[in-house]
């Protein structure tokens, strides 16, 4: 089992930025997929960013493209998402998650993670 924690949640008006931070804790942080997804009241979950094991491979959903950076640091068990020109849409929980496969590659789907953090708040006022 691998503990997830995220921070650096809050409010921002729109136009603005925010950087959120999961540190990873227990199993080998640095074999695993990681991802960024998020919910809002109402709506599934949906997936923002992965990065794959080695830091190569970024993706990202149509909702953060051109907006939002994801990366890791394998030597400190971090992946970050870096988000500017938020929107008031983006306003949402965002989870943090581990993909359960070894080496693999980024996966969109909520269904392939098997650990999640607690999740952090993101509100963008208007």
């Amino acid at each position: 089992q691998v503990q997830l924690v995220e921070s650096g949640g809050g409010l921002v008006q729109a136009g603005g930025s925010l950087r959120l931070s999961c540190t990873a804790s227990g199993r080998t942080f640095s074999t695993h997929t990681m991802a960024w997804f998020r919910q809002a009241p109402g709506k599934e979950r949906e997936f923002v960013s992965g990065i794959n094991w080695s830091g190569f491979s970024k993706y990202y959903g149509d909702s953060a493209k051109g907006r939002f950076t994801i990366s890791r640091d394998n030597a400190k068990n971090t992946v970050d998402l870096q988000m500017s020109m938020l929107k008031p849409e983006d306003t949402a929980v965002y989870y943090c998650a581990a993909d359960a496969e070894v080496y693999g590659e980024v996966n969109t789907t909520v269904q392939v993670y098997e650990n999640w953090g607690q999740g952090t708040q993101v509100t963008v006022s208007s």
